[in-house]
């Protein structure tokens, strides 16, 4: 078995797992801006291959789990209720708009704002409802034995034909 037969088997494999893993995470619901399914890619060299994602991939399992979120995370979680299509609505001004006072911002940044507060703070405070929930084994993790399996008995097929292919060619000497 050349090195090359191994890094094709091991890049075809770990395209599949990557293919499954998309699959499985858009049916369970969870894109909202294909960050994740961006991120996801393989690379193959002559030491090993590797399937790639961004930082955030574990939790599509896990969930987060309640703790310190970044300064931004406010703004993260306003980007993925965009993201999401999430409806919201808009908070209204109490005080008129005039000379003295323009508002800073419109009645739907208003409630996409105080959503996005609402939702930051119950993850800072509780977790995710993922994670709350337990989470899930089903996008990643019946996978990857599956793959590492299926690798295994492929590289090992070709390497048992190799040595077939040897000990016919040894015993036709021994013939001679």
């Amino acid at each position: 078995m050349s090195k090359e037969q191994a890094k094709a088997i091991i890049g075809e494999e770990l395209n599949e797992l990557r293919r499954r893993i998309i699959e499985h995470h858009l049916s369970a619901g969870q894109k909202a801006s294909g960050r994740t399914v961006n991120s996801l890619h393989v690379e193959v060299n002559d030491d090993a291959g590797t399937l790639y994602g961004r930082k955030a991939f574990g939790v599509l399992e896990t969930g987060r789990k309640a703790g310190p979120v970044p300064k931004s995370f406010v703004g993260v979680i306003r980007q993925w209720i965009i993201d999401k299509g999430i409806s919201y609505k808009p908070i209204p001004y109490v005080l008129v708009p005039s000379e003295r006072w323009t508002p800073k911002y419109t009645p739907e940044e208003r409630g996409l704002r105080s959503l996005a507060g609402a939702i930051a703070y119950k993850i800072r405070k509780e977790g995710t409802a993922l994670f709350r929930s337990g989470g899930r084994d089903d996008i990643y993790s019946q996978e990857i034995p599956k793959t590492i399996d299926s690798i295994m008995n492929r590289v090992f097929a070709v390497f048992e034909e190799d040595v077939e292919h040897i000990n016919l060619n040894s015993n036709e000497k021994d013939n001679d």
